[in-house]
């Protein structure tokens, strides 16, 4: 019997019913770049391409069994982590990261709002992500109302930045989607400084970009890419999904990640 040699990324995220973002988003971008995702839900979600209307987040003790059935038995190369939807999954991800998957690199996308404007973090849990689950993470991409929020209200991406840094994560992404700039500026700090891409800007309003672009890193990274090189393969892999995207609703458009 053949065995698996892709590298395994864990996801540990949300379902949308659409398919455009949360776990299958996941699914179809880290498979199209070469590596194997195993995923965990954290949170059912009611919701369309226009907005979110309800998130049911999965029992704790839930989560963690069906999590560390994988952990025990599947060599995790790496952990994407998306819409996390109360504190007590929150909690219960930390966990899993500080006993179970101990070591093992962490890409976190900051989910706090869905593309209709709906929020998605009560306070409650931005004081987890904040002061626990941030000083575990390898690299976060949040976009920048999102690094806004996680830095207390500071305005600029380099103020927002280190502020999220100062949490304990490593390096951030922050992308410029929502920006009114011309072109979308992608800043990614850590020990180096800063450096920049920027990237034409698309007509369209896209729902599951943002879990795109960090799967796509989190299949870098598990691929053994150094950071800059991972990120730059997964900007163009995501522009490259958002360009042949389509409306499959009413609302945003969805990226096409198959090809």
């Amino acid at each position: 019997m053949m065995s698996n040699s892709l590298p395994i990324v864990l996801c540990l995220s949300g379902h949308d019913p659409t398919g455009g973002a949360g776990l299958q988003a996941d699914i179809e971008t880290i498979s199209a770049l070469g590596c194997r995702p195993c995923t965990v839900v954290t949170a059912l979600t009611a919701q369309d391409t226009t907005n979110v209307l309800t998130i049911i987040p999965q029992k704790k003790s839930d989560f963690l069994q069906q999590a560390r059935l994988l952990t025990v038995d599947l060599p995790i190369s790496l952990v994407k982590i998306g819409l996390l939807g109360s504190a007590d999954i929150a909690t219960a991800v930390v966990e899993l990261l500080s006993t179970d998957l101990q070591g093992v690199p962490v890409v976190f996308d900051p989910v706090l709002a869905a593309g209709g404007g709906k929020p998605l973090a009560r306070d409650d849990l931005l004081d987890v992500i904040c002061h626990q689950l941030l000083a575990l993470t390898l690299v976060s991409t949040p976009n920048i109302p999102e690094a806004r929020q996680l830095a207390g209200g500071l305005v600029s991406p380099d103020d927002c930045a280190y502020a999220i840094m100062g949490f304990g994560c490593k390096q951030v992404l922050i992308t410029g989607t929502h920006s009114d700039s011309e072109e979308v500026v992608n800043r990614l700090y850590g020990g180096q400084g800063m450096k920049s891409w920027r990237w034409t800007r698309l007509t369209n309003e896209y729902h599951g970009s943002g879990c795109t672009l960090a799967s796509a890193l989190a299949a870098g990274l598990a691929s053994g890419m150094a950071m800059e090189d991972a990120c730059l393969n997964a900007q163009q892999f995501t522009w490259n999904a958002l360009a042949a995207g389509f409306p499959l609703g009413r609302g945003q458009w969805l990226p096409n990640r198959t090809g």
